[in-house]
């Protein structure tokens, strides 16, 4: 299914974060910006002034609009024509820099938007960049409770009443963050990263059986609400008698593909008297420790190791 960005939709989203505003051409506010299903190698989305290859968004900053100045008139002239020529969608002209006169008219003339930014053009791009990744990103739902423990995307899931809803409660009250719960939209917005967010629909809320619906955000204030974070951890929740024999020195870790992307999961068995919440954060706390170059099982094996070797000698 093709995925299709019109300008409306990105100036909704971004106009308080790069203070947007319309300087011409908001009659073609649904003028399409890109469309994945014209995705090729030789695309390019945005960037600064470009008359060769051409973006789909131009920005425009004090040096673009000097080039300008700097041409002859003729000169001038046709460099305008080819920017509105080609593959342009839409221009941003940030710092709050004045449009030239003549840029505006012909940007008019070719139904090309024209937008002002307060940013310097740097961060607009950035910003930009970041944004039609993520909007043009693959994306997959995955059922589970996302949340952010200790800085870390974790997912919860495993089999209904297993006690997802229960523990992602218990850890809002050691102050870790709800992202997402029952189904999370993931992203794949780089070859090794996966960012989850919150469907709309969804968006504060968390089930819990025997209390209903539950408001995070009015519960426990706005902080305890993240709005998303990178996948780093799947934490599986399994009934101890469903559980099957855990190497009790590596554990139950074991990697699992998504979208191309190898995520860590670990299987914690369900049982009366096991406080999930505090295992849950020695997974996450280990985790860490692992992406730092630190195993503690084969640090557990190489002192063994050395204690054998030392008492052959």
């Amino acid at each position: 299914m093709s995925v299709t960005l019109e300008i409306n939709t990105l100036y909704n989203a971004l106009h308080e974060r790069l203070g947007l505003g319309w300087i011409s051409g908001e009659a073609h506010h649904d003028k399409v910006v890109h469309s994945s299903k014209d995705d090729s190698p030789e695309t390019s989305l945005v960037g600064h002034l470009n008359l060769i290859h051409q973006h789909h968004i131009q920005v425009l900053g004090s040096r673009e609009l000097e080039f300008f100045d700097n041409l002859k008139k003729n000169s001038r002239k046709d460099a305008i024509a080819q920017l509105m020529s080609g593959q342009t969608k839409l221009i941003i002209i940030t710092r709050g820099l004045p449009a030239p006169a003549d840029l505006a008219a012909a940007a008019g003339a070719a139904d090309v938007p024209l937008l002002a930014s307060r940013l310097p053009g740097q961060e607009v791009i950035r910003n930009l960049q970041y944004y039609l990744s993520n909007f043009f990103a693959e994306k997959i739902t995955l059922h589970g409770v996302f949340m952010e423990v200790m800085g870390t995307g974790v997912l919860i899931t495993g089999e209904s009443s297993v006690g997802k809803s229960e523990l992602a409660l218990e850890l809002l009250t050691r102050g870790h963050r709800l992202i997402a719960d029952d189904a999370t939209e993931f992203a794949r917005i780089s070859p090794d990263t996966l960012n989850g967010t919150c469907p709309e629909m969804l968006r504060d809320f968390l089930e819990v059986r025997g209390l209903g619906i539950l408001n995070v955000r009015a519960m426990f204030g706005a902080s305890a609400i993240k709005q998303n974070r990178n996948l780093r951890l799947i934490i599986i929740l399994q009934k101890l008698e469903d559980a099957a024999e855990i190497d009790r020195l590596h554990g139950s870790k074991r990697m699992r593909r998504i979208q191309d992307v190898e995520i860590p999961e670990i299987t914690l068995p369900v049982g009366p008297g096991r406080n999930l919440a505090v295992l849950l954060e020695a997974a996450v706390r280990n985790h860490i420790l692992n992406t730092k170059g630190y195993d503690a099982s084969q640090a557990f094996i190489e002192r063994q190791k050395r204690r054998l070797e030392s008492a052959r000698q």
